[in-house]
């Protein structure tokens, strides 16, 4: 086994019990792009959406200043400015669909998303990467489209991220593609990203990540009295959907003790490690859920469809500005008022999104075929894998290897060939593997299969 450690990296040894560093460096492009990010921005962003009103999907298109309508095209408007400085790669277009009667939806509708595509500059390279948030609002009643509907949290605070990151982005060039996404109908079931996803699977897009931002704006549980600007919950399924009803796959997951390793819970590991690397006083929580308790959002349409997506959400939400009519009640105010959201805490979020956008879209691919070797019983482990058919050729690869109890890698291992012994038995360790560049942009990790 060939193993060499190049010089941007220094070996990662993590304790059992916490999440500790003593690497790695940085990209100084991406840090430059972390900076630019800025909160004066995203609260401008969160007060012009609010200004038209009411974005509730059932609403008014007719209007110029105001209604659903108005603020699609204003969004629509901005991402092209931003596609002025990306040299022709940036594209922005409406994604129209007609979404039929039914749950939440009283007549045929049409309905937009706005999509900017950055277009990766490596012709070999199929990835896209997918950053979104939903431009539609609400009111207590989710049917009602009339009145006053701010939604400068939900989720205003999401679609400004994703607007944000455009901006900064559209600059820049990157082998695999970035789509910077702003859906409709979240609040009504999920129909803007439910439509752009069955696309996507229908066209054969080659989707390795989705980033669902969904809530980020806030620092205060009203409740309970909880003020956090530094965590943020990371949402990620454990067995993938498209298993729910594949019983082969799912009793394959508990033969090796692969539950807690699906594609998506890779990416909230990925996200937790890149993130905090790049993200001063940033603390990722990974939650072993697909989303809140009995709830969605975005990236499940994305999951559904047998995409890699997770959801971000902030740590303590306050239910007196989340689906509420804006009010005074008994002292208390109500409704989802820009004034309520922290402008400094949703511009960390958008950091930490754009660090794991910029690696993954500059990294090699993952590797494919990743497995361990089960030919005979040994307390060592050989893993062999094949090096990515799209995009650039990786310079080396990262074993990661972590207690079977550990929510977290606890060891990389770097190696220059396709398959390697280490002296730690599959039955204690799990282990995965991810692609490399000269640049220590690293792909998401690959969790083995077993092989002959």
């Amino acid at each position: 086994m060939k193993t060499k450690y190049p010089l941007f990296f220094i070996l990662i040894f993590l304790s059992t019990n916490t999440f500790a560093q003593t690497i790695i460096k940085q990209d100084s492009s991406i840090k430059n792009m972390v900076e630019e990010v800025s909160a004066k921005n995203i609260e401008n962003t969160i007060r012009k959406l609010v200004s038209f009103k009411s974005r509730h999907t059932l609403g008014d298109t007719s209007s110029k200043t105001e209604g659903v309508g108005a603020a699609r095209n204003w969004i629509k408007a901005e991402m092209e400015k931003y596609a002025e400085l990306s040299g022709g790669r940036m594209k922005v277009q409406f994604d129209n669909f007609t979404q039929p009667k039914g749950e939440r939806i009283d007549k045929p509708y049409l309905l937009k998303n706005v999509i900017a595509t950055l277009k990766g500059t490596d012709r070999n390279d199929t990835r896209i990467y997918i950053v979104s948030g939903h431009f539609d609002s609400r009111k207590s009643n989710v049917m009602d489209p009339d009145g006053f509907e701010p939604g400068a949290n939900d989720d205003a605070s999401g679609t400004a991220v994703s607007m944000e990151l455009a901006r900064v982005m559209a600059k820049k060039s990157f082998p695999a593609t970035l789509i910077f996404m702003c859906v409709v109908g979240e609040e009504q079931g999920l129909y803007g990203s439910a439509n752009v996803a069955k696309r996507a699977k229908a066209e054969g897009w080659n989707i390795d990540a989705m980033l669902n931002n969904d809530i980020v704006g806030n620092t205060h549980g009203m409740e309970t009295d909880l003020k956090d600007n530094r965590s943020v919950r990371v949402f990620s399924e454990g067995v993938a959907s498209v298993a729910d009803e594949d019983k082969k796959m799912v009793a394959s997951l508990i033969a090796i003790g692969g539950e807690n390793d699906s594609p998506s819970r890779e990416l909230a590991r990925y996200v937790k490690e890149i993130g905090e690397r790049y993200i001063d006083q940033l603390d990722v929580k990974l939650i072993y859920r697909r989303d809140r308790y009995l709830r969605g959002g975005d990236h499940t349409s994305f999951q559904l469809q047998g995409f890699t997506a997770v959801r971000f959400t902030e740590m303590n939400e306050d239910f007196t500005r989340q689906h509420q009519d804006v009010r005074t009640e008994k002292g208390i105010d109500y409704g989802d008022l820009p004034d309520f959201v922290d402008f400094n805490y949703a511009q960390k979020v958008a950091r930490m999104n754009l660090s794991v956008l910029a690696n993954l879209a500059s990294a090699p691919a993952q590797p494919i075929n990743v497995g361990i070797i089960t030919g005979e019983l040994t307390n060592k482990t050989t893993l062999k894998w094949d090096e990515p058919k799209t995009g650039k050729k990786p310079i080396g690869y990262y074993v990661l290897m972590r207690e079977t109890i550990s929510p977290y890698w606890e060891k990389k291992f770097y190696v220059t060939e396709t398959t390697t012994t280490l002296a730690y038995s599959k039955d204690n360790y799990l282990f995965a593997v991810q692609s490399v560049d000269a640049d220590g942009h690293e792909s998401l990790p690959v969790f083995p299969k077993p092989i002959k």
